[in-house]
């Protein structure tokens, strides 16, 4: 009998531990309920290839959440920049200004298409491209004669940059813009939803993204003829004959009709995860208030951010480093990151232009040595929040 007992309350034990100890993502898909009901459709009625009701549908309904005039559904957000680059005639040594602040998917499509990326460096308000910096930029290749054709915009964490002001430096030079909001769908900037404001914008719906379609993205613009021209380019650029014919090179990347009845049930819950987002955020800002050494990333005033990641700074006086966070955290089964590795200070792209507004001040590199992504999952509860904050405060009381 007491062998029985301690059997029992070995395997109580073992269970209340894993409870305490569950894994709490950085931000991991989070299906809303309704995903199935279009998944089954796209079953039944045997639209499984890359077309179908599912695809025209989910284009619909990003439009009218966002107020874009038009949308094409892609494979990912990476192909969707691809695709912009092309519609916008990036070739082989044009110049490409790029926020430095980024995901590499921001830039390799510049890649892909022979061209050269100029990074631009960031501002403390947004965390986004500094419209200092982008002047300055356009300064100096206009005395060489070599003005970029494009500049891609960044809206890092869920948060936009300051359109106003880059939209009116664009227009000085006469160079359009493609909005990569592939985090911030949701987001606004002055009441208008990002994605909005280049000559095209894309959208992320990658497995931690805000919503997910498992894997894809969207091409947005209020031009049709970007949009119809990203279609042909999307699906192979096959000629509309009778037989298969090819006048230019295409790719493969439209959005399956099974996955795009993911992202119609996603969109449901949009505004939901937005709500838990900054429920996590506005808590993680809460508790720390105390810390004198950390802050939540700045929320610009100029509209609201997604949230899509709660973002941490650590003061440049702290004995604190973001390592030791990551690491303490990772300890407890709990997943944080480092903010991105700014482009500029990557192996394949340091040998690129970076312009910064004052000589050897990096405000991208400041914030990567610095910042620190925080769990920020919509699944995660209270004490999921309330555990993680225990983690970090200890963590200052140790150093």
């Amino acid at each position: 009998m007491i062998e029985l007992f301690n059997v029992v309350r070995a395997k109580y034990i073992i269970r209340e531990n894993e409870k305490m100890n569950k894994r709490i993502y950085l931000s991991s898909p989070h299906m809303g309920g309704e995903e199935l009901k279009y998944v089954h459709e796209a079953f039944k009625e045997n639209w499984i290839a890359p077309l179908g009701p599912n695809v025209e549908l989910f284009e619909k309904i990003v439009c009218d959440y966002t107020r874009a005039n038009n949308a094409t559904a892609v494979s990912s957000g990476t192909g969707a920049i691809h695709l912009a680059l092309k519609c916008l005639g990036v070739s082989k040594g044009d110049i490409v200004f790029c926020q430095s602040l980024t995901f590499a998917a921001t830039v390799n499509p510049v890649m892909y298409q022979n061209a050269i990326p100029v990074f631009i460096d960031s501002e403390y308000s947004t965390w986004n491209m500094c419209p200092l910096a982008l002047e300055k930029a356009f300064i100096k290749y206009k005395k060489i004669g070599k003005l970029p054709k494009v500049v891609i915009v960044v809206n890092l964490y869920g948060q936009s940059a300051d359109y106003e002001k880059l939209i009116n430096i664009c227009k000085k030079y006469k160079v359009p813009i493609i909005e990569d909001a592939a985090e911030s769908l949701g987001a606004t900037y002055k009441g208008k939803q990002t994605g909005t404001f280049g000559e095209i914008g894309i959208f992320s719906f990658n497995g931690n993204k805000i919503i997910t379609t498992s894997g894809g993205g969207m091409f947005v613009s209020n031009n049709k003829k970007y949009t119809n021209q990203a279609l042909f380019l999307a699906t192979q650029a096959r000629e509309n004959k009778r037989y298969y014919e090819h006048e230019v090179v295409g790719f493969n990347y439209r959005l399956s009709n099974v996955l795009a009845g993911i992202g119609i049930g996603q969109m449901k819950v949009l505004d939901k995860r937005i709500a838990k987002k900054k429920l996590i955020f506005e808590s993680y800002k809460g508790e720390f208030k105390n810390i004198k050494n950390l802050e939540m990333m700045n929320i610009s005033k100029n509209g609201e951010p997604n949230y899509w990641l709660s973002v941490a700074l650590l003061n440049k006086e702290s004995n604190v480093k973001p390592i030791d966070i990551i690491v303490l955290l990772e300890k407890n089964n709990i997943e944080s990151r480092y903010v991105w590795k700014p482009m500029h200070l990557q192996p394949v792209y340091e040998k690129y232009d970076f312009i910064t507004v004052e000589a050897n001040k990096s405000v991208a590199q400041d914030l990567y040595e610095r910042g620190i992504c925080l769990p920020s999952d919509t699944k995660m509860e209270d004490k999921d929040i309330q555990r993680v904050v225990k983690i970090i405060k200890e963590c200052f009381e140790r150093f």
